[in-house]
């Protein structure tokens, strides 16, 4: 994905292609289990996400809403169908391959904010782009910082993880999610363990931010309200879309 500097030279601003379709599936096939005890968890699922768009998928435990999500996040592996991102299929991509994917083209933000708390906030963001290293470190820095200011932390940079409440370290997972720009942000159950205020804020900023930066959202959420406010709303039943 690329990008251009602003007038400083530091911060690096995305381009934003709103409405291209980012990511997509095709007859999406997983069973989970062994014997007796295996479960036919997706059904030929067919889905996909455009860039500048929020899609919530909703449905009741169990019905295979997560499943979905890890298979999109390549962090799983499909027994049949095609998933596609950066124009090609790589639902069967090998090891090294889905990694490269992941850290370019997939933001991950999950209920549990997954921070290392060794870390300070500052440095838990630069996580990603170190792995990828498309930057110079000066760069790299510039952004975290920038991001931590885009959701309201640029006073708490060099905190350590545990001195941060729950809602600022998921923030701080939503910049860590958003650093290598990429064009997928998936996230599952993101405000699932904060109270409302909080699940507002995360929401939003979330939202807004990846909106800005024509990023495609698809999120599980079993909050009726953080539904109601997505541009798009998927069902599932038994490991299919009903809708």
């Amino acid at each position: 994905m690329s990008a251009i500097n602003n007038k400083d030279n530091n911060i690096i601003q995305p381009e934003n292609p709103a409405g291209e379709v980012a990511l997509r599936c095709e007859k999406l096939v997983r069973h989970l289990g062994e014997g007796e005890a295996r479960v036919h968890v997706l059904r030929e699922v067919s889905f996909s996400a455009r860039r500048g768009s929020v899609t919530a998928i909703v449905g009741p435990s169990g019905c295979g809403k997560s499943t979905l999500l890890y298979l999109l996040g390549l962090l799983d592996r499909p027994e049949g169908g095609e998933i596609w991102i950066g124009g090609r299929d790589v639902a069967q991509a090998g090891d090294d391959e889905r990694t490269a994917i992941r850290n370019e083209h997939i933001g991950f933000v999950f209920q549990f904010h997954f921070l290392l708390p060794e870390f300070t906030a500052l440095e838990n963001v630069m996580l990603p782009m170190n792995r990828l290293g498309r930057w110079p470190v000066a760069k790299r820095l510039d952004w975290a910082r920038h991001l931590l200011d885009a959701v309201g932390l640029g006073k708490k940079t060099h905190r350590l993880a545990t001195q941060l409440s729950g809602g600022e370290q998921q923030r701080v997972a939503i910049a860590r999610a958003l650093a290598n720009q990429p064009s997928i942000i998936l996230a599952d159950e993101p405000t699932g363990n904060l109270d409302v205020k909080n699940s507002a804020i995360v929401f939003d900023l979330l939202t807004r931010l990846a909106k800005e930066n024509g990023q495609a959202i698809t999120l599980v959420t079993h909050n009726p309200e953080i539904a109601d406010r997505c541009d798009r709303v998927r069902t599932m039943r038994d490991g299919v879309f009903v809708d």
